[in-house]
């Protein structure tokens, strides 16, 4: 079965409060480097060097020209070094300067790749995971899925016994990450800490989001009323939660949840989208 046949497309709402909510931090209102239809690239293609070729293509010639200079600017001797340097240069030229995101996780991720230390790593790789959440296109959110992978295994080569770090790569096969025969080995990935220690609601969380994406919205619900008991301010859970009822087909639960979570927004736009949801579940 091909990566984009385990995904499930999230509805409307979910995306949208997604962004809103627990999607793209600094740089804000960026524009995607794969946000136009491109004919060359399938689900399964994007890659690192589409991303940064189309983000670039998007610079005016003076810049181009700069990032290309700097592309070009490892010389013999500490090559490490240098380029742990100019990744570090071009993260920050592409959140603060271009303000487009994925290039910058990508700097950011290779610079962690070299530095090699737990902190990096696993810092780079939970930003990846965070961010994929709020990505509509299915390849983009792949691609940034495997990236957030390589960066996890780096960190368990590093301290095997993370938690945190077994379950970002779970989580990572949930949402399409190759290395996996189905978002079913993620799942089993986080219950192998759950199994250790049922007070993760980190893992519980996930694989509450896995049920969704799997289909298995009574496992969904169930794990994701254990995290809001535990975590009544968890605005993601308790979305996701209304979302589970209405996929199970328990209207007025989900209503009941998508009206709960009106308390954390205060987007106009958010508000009318659920308010319009619960009438239609209220029908």
């Amino acid at each position: 079965m091909k990566k984009q046949q385990w995904m499930v497309v999230a509805t409307g709402l979910i995306l949208l409060l997604s962004l809103y909510f627990f999607g793209r931090t600094k740089p804000n209102a960026l524009t995607s480097p794969t946000e136009q239809p491109q004919a060359e690239h399938t689900d399964d293609q994007l890659d690192s060097r589409s991303i940064l070729e189309t983000a670039k293509g998007r610079l005016s010639p003076e810049r181009q020209a700069w990032l290309t200079s700097r592309e070009n600017s490892i010389t013999r001797g500490d090559v490490a070094g240098q380029k742990m340097k100019l990744y570090d240069e071009l993260a920050g030229f592409w959140k603060d300067s271009a303000h487009v995101f994925e290039p910058f996780l990508y700097y950011l991720g290779e610079k962690s790749k070299l530095e090699n230390s737990e902190k990096s790593l696993t810092f780079a790789a939970h930003l990846y995971l965070k961010q994929l959440k709020g990505v509509d296109q299915h390849a983009l959110q792949v691609w940034m899925a495997n990236q957030a992978a390589d960066l996890f295994k780096q960190a368990l080569t590093l301290n095997p016994d993370n938690d945190s770090s077994k379950i970002g790569l779970g989580s990572s096969y949930i949402f399409g990450a190759s290395g996996a025969s189905s978002p079913m080995e993620g799942i089993q990935k986080l219950l192998e800490v759950v199994r250790r220690d049922s007070t993760n609601m980190y893992a519980q969380f996930m694989l509450g989001y896995g049920g969704i994406m799997t289909g298995q919205f009574d496992k969904a619900i169930e794990r994701l009323n254990l995290v809001v008991q535990t975590e009544p301010d968890n605005t993601e859970a308790i979305f996701l939660l209304a979302e589970a009822y209405e996929r199970h087909g328990e209207n007025a639960k989900a209503a009941q949840w998508y009206e709960a979570g009106k308390k954390f927004v205060q987007n106009p736009e958010a508000l009318k989208e659920i308010d319009d949801r619960i009438k239609v579940l209220k029908h």
